[in-house]
């Protein structure tokens, strides 16, 4: 009955913004990608959204006014703002982060902090600018004190994220850090080694990789996650010239 009640809440958010069908359809399998499939989304699911990008902003509006003043989980009772995501909603990258911290919970906005610095020089690394991706996190609001997410905070809070990236239809996504890969993937795979691998979300090229914070400690690892990286902008230039 919950999955019932799931998919006629979906079904309604999508009346509401003047569907008369769901703005997706099924890709099909090319069978030139040799990707690790794992977890959660997985090739069942594999699929991109076809709305125009005016329809997606609007439609990651409307899912934000879904989420409203969120009292869902007990994390509600501390956090200064909900922090949504935001970026490119046609962006061909997106970058998944485990929750927000101190600044972002101030600010509303996704990695602003050091850590959120660190990324955003990453991703002018990469070729990019921030205004060019499209950047979420698992959970919405601040753990206290940046503890790690519970199990059930996840489980409440994930399906917003699946709803991102379905709008937003990325061609790859970069999971940043442990929590978000195994949320992600569904493994307890340490990150040492998921990263540098792609997996699989709702058809899309899965990269894991090191969260900006653990960096900011352990320095040394950046070149691990510019491999990742460069991995990442292969994958992004194949995937794009594919028709």
């Amino acid at each position: 009955m919950k999955i019932l009640g799931e998919v006629h809440r979906l079904l309604k958010f999508y009346e509401a913004l003047g569907f008369e069908h769901l703005p997706l359809h099924i890709e099909r399998k090319s069978g030139r990608s040799e990707l690790h499939k794992s977890g959660r989304g997985g090739s069942a699911h594999s699929h991109t959204c076809d709305m125009p990008s005016g329809e997606k902003k609007a439609s990651l509006g409307a899912l934000r006014e879904e989420i409203g003043d969120c009292q869902r989980c007990k994390l509600s009772k501390g956090r200064t703002h909900i922090v949504f995501g935001e970026g490119n909603p046609d962006a061909a990258l997106m970058f998944i982060g485990e929750a927000p911290g101190r600044e972002e919970d101030i600010q509303a906005r996704p990695f602003v902090g050091d850590a959120g610095k660190l990324l955003t020089r990453l991703i002018e690394k990469m070729g990019l600018g921030r205004e060019d991706v499209y950047i979420g996190n698992i959970l919405k609001c601040r753990p206290p004190f940046n503890r790690d997410p519970e199990e059930e905070e996840i489980r409440t809070c994930f399906p917003f994220i699946e709803r991102q990236v379905a709008l937003v239809s990325p061609k790859v996504i970069v999971s940043l850090g442990r929590i978000s890969a195994h949320a992600l993937t569904g493994t307890k795979i340490p990150i040492t080694r998921l990263r540098g691998r792609f997996y699989e979300y709702q058809g899309i090229p899965l990269m894991p990789t090191f969260h900006p914070a653990y960096l900011l400690r352990n320095p040394k690892d950046k070149w691990l996650v510019w491999e990742d990286a460069q991995k990442v902008i292969e994958k992004l230039k194949e995937n794009i010239s594919q028709p």
